[in-house]
């Protein structure tokens, strides 16, 4: 990884950048055929600037940006205490996105931004990570088990009456202590 690439806890003042990095990744990574109006109204509802500023605001979310250059690059998010069905963990925590740049992608960002939110949430006292994964991310799908996630099964991301089959995964987390 370069050495300018720097990581931090995420502020308010983020808001706006990881809102228009959150746009891109998303409709580089899911609109795949192109954008439709279903589509569109999620990325904004997911990215809108105040809508992240909120999410930044909630005592159960943790987000790490990276940044090259006093520009953000990437960033990981994580919910603290948040269940799945399927996941059995007293502590369990939830990767809820971990996006790069495309120009950054390969060179270790992801890594590195997946091991700092890993170890956030440990010491916050999580003890299992979990995740999906839309089955169309062929590079996400590899990364994770690569990463020591295993895959727990099926699950679906639905929005606007839509269901896209994801893959779960989980990883346990060792104690900051």
């Amino acid at each position: 990884m370069p050495d300018d690439v720097s990581f931090r806890r995420a502020v308010a003042s983020d808001a706006l950048c990881i809102g228009v990095l959150g746009m891109q990744v998303f409709l580089d990574t899911y609109a795949t055929d192109g954008i439709r109006p279903s589509l569109a109204r999620e990325v904004l509802e997911q990215f809108d600037t105040a809508a992240v500023a909120s999410l930044l605001a909630d005592a159960r979310a943790r987000c790490i940006v990276a940044e090259r250059n006093g520009h953000l690059i990437g960033f990981a998010q994580a919910s603290l205490h948040e269940a799945h069905p399927a996941i059995v963990s007293a502590r369990p925590a939830k990767l809820d996105r971990l996006y790069v740049q495309e120009p950054f992608v390969g060179i270790g960002v992801g890594l590195a931004l997946l091991g700092r939110i890993e170890a956030l949430a440990a010491a916050d006292g999580a003890d299992l990570l979990w995740l999906t994964s839309w089955i169309g991310n062929a590079r996400a799908l590899a990364f994770y088990p690569r990463r020591g996630y295993d895959d727990v099964g099926p699950t679906i991301y639905a929005f606007e009456g839509e269901e896209h089959e994801n893959r779960l995964f989980a990883k346990t987390l060792r104690s900051a202590g």
